[in-house]
């Protein structure tokens, strides 16, 4: 794949792509799409695939460690292929290398917004373009030098169809900056590689793995019988020869040679694209008819019959079309299709086994109808805003968070005495804040000072009972929120109103004419909310350093019944104390100082619960009352 001049684009080189040594680059994994464009990856997986490379570089990546939403797929590093457990699905992957000063380098995405009022970003390669042009300050850009008939204006934030005319909205946001990398990195190796050594993994994913090899084997060995004279014992001369066109992830060489099949002058060869479904016929005269050259292929030992040119033929696009478009015409007519059912988990059958059964009877040359996999619904149809409504018994359809009404700390004496009785006899036992034994001085003696709290006095909490050094504490207290609230450490019991560290921002409510999965008699409210990027003040992991917004404005979704109303008003009330979010590590992306959920969980996903986070769950109202219920936000404190 060569570099469009000023693109920020580097040279992918073989499968995995390697850059010249001591030279930093910033490296993009992408997947091909079934219309053979090359799709990137988000960040947060660029970096999580990386990580799995260079522990082991003929490893697995499962996706979903990572991204919800990627839970069925895992990467086969050695092979340079996705594949879905659920359905047996198969894609290229290829690594990419961009200028570390280019959009993924810097963490810029380009979007547009797609018929359903979401958006979805460009492929890298015109993301790096936009994001040139718009640096440069050009009023516009033309994509038609990429293949594409859309005018972008950067003015107004909108693409424009040159055909059609028709105009979309664009947007340019900060995510996580895509891995950088330096210096020399060993080559990577075909697969399959040689018998490893000792005894074989047995757990289930190495199994699934494994088998997905063997799958890919089979599919391989049966069109390379097909390729060169079909059937033991067929007339040389009237072999078929495919060629599958080389797609531009590798450089070089064509899977297949002209000059390697057995077979006399009057041969069909059929073309087939990389990317694309059909092949093309074309009438070849002679042995030198004018078809990409390269070296012959040689009888090659069974052990390495799958590997080419030292790329394993998995990783040409084609290859695996040709096959199953070739076992499906060997049918006789009459003889019905044998779909693979399953894929979707909803029968006795496990989805990855369902899904490579299909791989393997295709092999086998059996007609196999794999169903396309299901997609997330992740928003509802556009709405207008005639059509939202505020939620009935609730006032108001918006809330504010600012920096004046962040709370600010009280007394620790005065909260650690409202909330405790001094004990008098004192039992023989352990504080389990200092660990020391509650019958000696508190372990926080000569570190903190405070009049009229002494080291040896032991308090009891009123709800719970639980007994501390009141020093344990009022040392407990400085480490937290300082909100005037008190946690018992041992039972969790809240004292006080418990409010959070949440950033400024902003919550919106409103009901939608629409019906959740599991609800079809009532619409639906939908929450959302917007946090800003901003600097961390000294309630926050790292004062004045800037902390990260990512994923805003998030869209959540709550059933418009009785219950869901309840969730609603508690949400509200959690949202004014602040605990909905907060500032620290990110669980799926790991990335530090950023804005993520505080431990009330919530429904993103609107029409289908493929990622856990949407519905039908009969259980979620009841599960986040609990997790509510546990940040002091309680049906208790509704008011009626």
């Amino acid at each position: 794949m060569m570099a469009r001049p000023g693109s920020g684009v580097m040279v992918s080189v073989n499968g995995l792509g390697y850059p010249p040594q001591n030279l930093a680059r910033v490296v993009v994994w992408e997947w091909l799409n079934e219309h053979g464009r090359w799709r990137p990856y988000s960040a947060a997986v660029c970096h999580h695939i990386e990580n799995v490379l260079k522990g082991d570089a003929r490893g697995t990546v499962v996706l979903g460690q990572v991204d919800p939403q990627l839970v069925p797929y895992i990467i086969d590093l050695q092979s340079m292929h996705q594949f879905r457990q659920d359905t047996g699905t198969m894609r290229p992957v290829q690594r990419n290398f961009y200028e570390p000063s280019s959009a993924p380098g810097k963490g810029v995405v380009w979007e547009w917004e797609n018929d359903n009022g979401s958006w979805t970003p460009y492929d890298m390669e015109i993301c790096v373009t936009i994001q040139n042009a718009y640096e440069k300050q050009h009023p516009w850009l033309d994509l038609t030098s990429l293949g594409f008939c859309y005018l972008i204006d950067f003015n107004s934030m909108a693409q424009t169809n040159r055909q059609s005319q028709r105009k979309r909205r664009l947007r340019r946001r900060m995510d996580l900056a895509y891995p950088l990398i330096m210096g020399s990195i060993p080559k990577s190796q075909s697969w399959p590689v040689g018998a490893s050594s000792g005894q074989p993994c047995s757990c289930q994913q190495c199994i699934l793995v494994n088998s997905t090899r063997a799958a890919s084997n089979a599919i391989l060995a049966s069109q390379r019988r097909k390729v060169y004279g079909g059937a033991p014992g067929a007339p040389a001369g009237t072999g078929t020869l495919t060629i599958v066109r080389q797609s531009n992830t590798f450089a070089g060489t064509s899977l297949w040679s002209p000059n390697s099949g057995a077979g006399s002058n009057n041969n069909n060869i059929g073309a087939g694209g990389g990317g694309h479904g059909k092949a093309e016929q074309v009438g070849a005269t002679s042995p030198g008819a004018n078809f990409p050259r390269s070296p012959a292929l040689p009888a090659l030992p069974p052990a390495h019959a799958l590997t080419i040119n030292g790329q394993n033929n998995l990783n040409r696009p084609g290859t695996q079309r040709v096959s199953m478009g070739t076992a499906r015409g060997a049918i006789p007519p009459g003889v019905p299709a044998l779909p693979v059912k399953n894929l979707t988990g909803s029968g006795p059958v496990h989805p990855a086994l369902a899904g490579m059964t299909g791989i393997l009877m295709c092999a086998a040359g059996l007609p196999v109808c794999l169903t396309r996999a299901p997609k997330p619904i992740l928003h509802p149809p556009p709405i207008n805003k005639s059509d939202m409504k505020p939620v009935p018994g609730v006032n108001g359809i918006r809330r504010k968070t600012k920096k004046k009404h962040l709370r600010r700390g009280k007394n620790p004496e005065d909260v650690v005495r409202r909330y405790t009785e001094k004990i008098k006899v004192v039992p023989d036992e352990d504080c389990t804040i200092c660990m020391e034994r509650l019958v000696t001085s508190s372990g926080y003696e000569g570190v903190l000072n405070h009049k009229g709290i002494k080291p040896e006095l032991v308090g009891k909490l009123g709800k719970c009972g639980h007994m501390y050094h009141l020093l344990c504490l009022v040392a407990m207290y400085n480490n937290g929120n300082k909100d005037g609230s008190l946690q018992c450490p041992t039972c969790k019991a809240i004292y006080g109103e418990k409010t959070g560290t949440q950033p400024p921002g902003k919550m919106e409510y409103h009901v939608i004419p629409h019906c959740l999965p599991g609800y079809p008699e009532s619409k639906t409210i939908r929450i959302v909310y917007d946090i800003p990027a901003g600097i961390q003040t000294t309630e926050h992991p790292n004062p004045g350093k800037k902390f990260s917004a990512r994923g805003f404005p998030r869209h959540c979704y709550l059933p418009d019944n009785e219950k869901g109303r309840k969730v609603l008003k508690l949400l509200i009330m959690a949202w004014d104390r602040r605990l909905i979010f907060t500032i620290g590590t990110s669980s799926t992306t790991g990335e530090s100082d950023t804005v993520v959920w505080n431990e009330i969980h919530h429904k993103t996903e609107f029409g289908s619960n493929l990622t856990g986070h949407g519905y039908p769950d009969p259980n979620y109202l009841d599960n986040v009352l609990t997790e509510l219920s546990a940040q002091g936000v309680g049906e208790d404190n509704l008011k009626d």
